[in-house]
């Protein structure tokens, strides 16, 4: 099987992996690829296995990533999924060597992704990164590592995430969620809890990040999706009505 790189003059044409699944994520899926198609021209680079199927990879410059990062001249990787049948068949190891040949080509110093300290939604699977040459060069207090593979020894310069996602939203009360359009899913879920959120006395608001330079400089590592309640940090799984419902339960009896 071969592989596709998405563009600006086939994305409409192709799917986008993630939300094939999915009933309810023609919104998500319009700004997941309007979101792509003006990250195209920074350089992101997003290569799929010609199926009907989740098995992609998206990276970027580390300089032009949504996230609060440090790490120059490094690629950045978004996303490497694959799931279902596909697993086990070598694509995700194909998928990462594609990258390091673009690094290498580039005269990158390394790529970097980042993992959750233990298994978390919607972050990479730190153990795989690890065998294929990573290690961990940051992490938060949250649970939230940075990883790297060095091309260049030593390395010029160690990737490390901002100060601002190491601390919490000054002055903060009530739960505040961000998001961004870089998950089909986001924009979905947002608009299903919106209903929930007006009638609903706790204090919420929901914040997009819009700009890069927005999500550069956010209080947590990851830009696609986070809940903080009173300015801390509590998760980056996308709040669905029962989750979100659950969390407004905590709040009221633990804040």
């Amino acid at each position: 099987m071969k592989f596709i790189q998405l563009t600006a003059d086939n994305i409409e044409q192709e799917h986008i992996c993630c939300a094939l699944a999915s009933k309810n994520s023609n919104i998500g899926v319009s700004a997941k690829k309007e979101w792509l198609s003006n990250q195209f021209k920074e350089g992101l680079k997003f290569i799929k296995l010609d199926v009907h199927g989740k098995v992609f990879i998206e990276y970027l410059p580390a300089e032009q990533a949504w996230n609060p990062i440090e790490a120059p001249n490094y690629l950045f990787i978004d996303c490497l999924w694959v799931a279902g049948s596909h697993k086990g068949m070598g694509y995700a190891k194909e998928l990462l060597q594609l990258c390091e040949k673009e690094a290498i080509a580039s005269n990158k110093a390394g790529i970097i992704v980042m993992a959750g300290t233990k298994k978390t939604t919607y972050l990479s699977d730190k153990n795989f990164f690890i065998s294929q040459g990573f290690h961990t060069v940051d992490r938060t207090e949250y649970g939230i590592e940075l990883l790297a593979k060095d091309l260049k020894e030593p390395a010029p310069t160690q990737p490390q995430f901002k100060a601002c996602c190491k601390e919490p939203i000054p002055n903060a009360k009530g739960i505040d969620i961000y998001f961004t359009a870089q998950c089909p899913f986001t924009s979905t879920y947002i608009q299903q809890i919106i209903p929930i959120i007006k009638e609903e006395s706790t204090p919420i608001k929901i914040h997009q990040l819009k700009t890069k330079e927005e999500a550069q400089n956010h209080y947590a590592a990851t830009t696609t999706y986070s809940v903080f309640m009173d300015g801390k940090f509590v998760t980056n799984d996308i709040l669905t009505v029962p989750k979100l419902l659950k969390w407004i339960d905590y709040y009221k009896h633990n804040c």
